[in-house]
């Protein structure tokens, strides 16, 4: 069977071939009821456009280029779903990048510009200042999520009020023992949520006239073995903490298992506060900060679609706000 071509299409509708390609381009310039007439025809006939043509015709190349630093952790794979389920409305293909190190980020915003894609959106990481231009002058639309850039689209989530809603609830319940547990503050990724959760839990304890303690703090390369570690170090302190504020869900996990391997009840004897509420956090009924994991990646898309359509507007700035969810990891403090 021979491939049907646009031409049929224009013959099935009895229209010419230039309304066709108007309605594949979703020109307004075309009546609705000639849009349906052409639309019906290219149901009837299930005709597919060619991808290269269209994307000469259109001078793009219909893909958007997505850069994160890691493709395993659960909060980047629900920022990713949230951006897949916009795109999968649009006529945009993702185009996905994993960095994995700090040494390739530079190699990836380059090999995507290169790609010649439509939009790029960088998850986590602030791209170094030198690249900024790059995406500007080459026409190239880019938002950040999770990060930010006075020169570019932004949606972050308020981690500062994540760490204060955090410690406070810990402080509420009548702790002042209290350790935070997270990744390295200072990122090779450029990663900024670590600090500003931090400086969130820092306030909360001034605010209670409480002293930070530096050993209380512990920070790393932490997954949930790492963070399991971790955790011990800080439940072996002859004066150990009553509770701990783990900056990640998948830290929490590492908490709770030392807890149980150290024999100590949770909540009874430790409370527990994780962050991210990510889907094992409610089996585990962990007590964390809810951050819109899904619902950011939702509108980081959404605010690269609309600046598709305006490239020389003013950089928008999209703040989500955080919510703490009480569950069973956290009690009153009993000893």
């Amino acid at each position: 069977m021979s491939q049907v071509t646009i031409r049929d299409v224009a013959k099935r509708a009895d229209v010419s071939i230039a309304t066709v390609s108007r309605v594949l381009n979703n020109s307004s310039a075309v009546r609705p009821t000639t849009r349906e007439s052409v639309m019906r025809a290219i149901r009837e006939l299930d005709y597919r456009p060619n991808l290269t043509a269209r994307m000469l015709s259109l001078g793009c190349s219909l893909s958007i280029g997505i850069i994160l630093p890691f493709l395993t952790l659960p909060s980047f794979i629900e920022r990713l779903r949230g951006i897949q389920l916009v795109l999968a409305d649009s006529e945009y293909e993702m185009l996905l990048v994993s960095a994995e190190s700090p040494e390739r980020v530079d190699g990836c915003i380059e090999n995507l510009l290169l790609r010649q894609v439509d939009g790029a959106i960088i998850i986590s990481m602030r791209p170094a200042d030198e690249h900024v231009p790059l995406f500007r002058q080459g026409g190239t639309p880019t938002v950040l999520i999770d990060a930010e850039h006075p020169q570019l689209d932004s949606v972050l989530v308020d981690d500062i009020d994540g760490g204060l809603k955090a410690t406070n609830h810990l402080i509420e319940l009548g702790h002042r023992h209290i350790a935070f547990l997270s990744d390295y503050l200072a990122s090779p990724f450029n990663f900024a949520s670590m600090q500003r959760r931090f400086d969130g839990y820092r306030k909360a304890l001034a605010g209670a006239g409480i002293a930070f303690r530096a050993d209380y703090h512990v920070q790393g390369n932490l997954g949930g073995r790492e963070a399991y570690q971790k955790a011990i170090s800080l439940l072996e302190l002859a004066d150990r903490p009553t509770a701990i504020f783990s900056a990640s869900d998948t830290h929490a996990v590492g908490v709770l298992k030392a807890a149980h391997d150290l024999g100590i009840r949770v909540p009874e004897e430790l409370s527990v506060v994780g962050y991210d509420d990510i889907r094992d956090a409610e089996y585990l009924h962990l007590t964390t900060v809810r951050q819109h994991l899904f619902e950011s990646g939702v509108e980081g898309a959404n605010l690269l679609l609309s600046g598709l359509g305006e490239p020389n507007r003013q950089p928008v700035d999209v703040r989500l706000p955080v919510t703490l969810v009480e569950r069973g990891t956290t009690a009153p403090r009993s000893i």
